[in-house]
């Protein structure tokens, strides 16, 4: 292996610093997902408890099931039933932007990678044809070894930039569809509980 990086010339150097990166946000990713599984699986029915509730207007004991609940969306619809009659849907817009920010961490990051990698590994595949090419229009006869090595450190460069960016690529991927998921049921929940404060007021209108 350590051949192998020789080979791939100085532009190697930026594709391991990728590869570190990368390694390490999609294994903080797993983690933080793992963890939010985690929570979401204990705090289902919370969540349905506290929208239960909520369409009941019974908002105190609503709130105080969401305080206790881990999982992101009963921290938005707790956010909301907090400050309900002081512009509930501002509320639940600016909680819902901080889970989904925080879910967000790293993607950037790993967005980034999937594109620069494959452009390093044609950069290394450049510099080692011009390597070779320079070898080749020389006016001594050139080492065989010595172009040989030139074309290696092209295709490795590339074969290199191409496994970090497809190994980068699949957990992107799922992340932002987990990412999506858990859009849709924030987005779901604020709604319902929007409209279990409209109906609440409405009655108290009426009476």
């Amino acid at each position: 292996m350590r051949e192998f990086f020789i080979k791939g010339g100085p532009v190697m150097w930026p594709l391991l610093g990728c590869s570190l990166v990368a390694l390490a946000v999609i294994l903080e990713r797993m983690l933080f997902w793992v963890r939010a599984g985690h929570r979401r699986v204990c705090g289902t029915a919370p969540v349905a408890q506290v929208l239960d509730l909520s369409g009941k207007l019974d908002f105190d004991k609503a709130l105080e099931l969401a305080d206790r609940t881990a999982d992101s969306v009963a921290r938005v619809l707790a956010a909301g039933l907090r400050d309900r009659g002081t512009g509930l849907s501002d509320h639940l817009a600016v909680a819902a932007d901080d889970e989904l920010t925080s879910m967000r961490r790293g993607m950037a990051v790993l967005d980034t990678i999937v594109t620069v990698a494959p452009l390093l590994g044609i950069l290394g595949t450049v510099t080692g044809i011009i390597g070779a090419f320079n070898m080749l229009g020389g006016s001594e006869i050139p080492d065989p070894k010595a172009v040989v090595g030139g074309l290696a450190e092209a295709l490795i460069t590339t074969a290199a930039g191409l496994i970090i960016a497809i190994g980068t690529v699949i957990p992107f991927n799922l992340f932002r569809a987990r990412i999506g998921q858990e859009t849709k049921r924030i987005e779901n929940a604020a709604t319902l509980l929007e409209a279990a404060c409209r109906g609440a007021q409405e009655n108290a209108r009426a009476s």
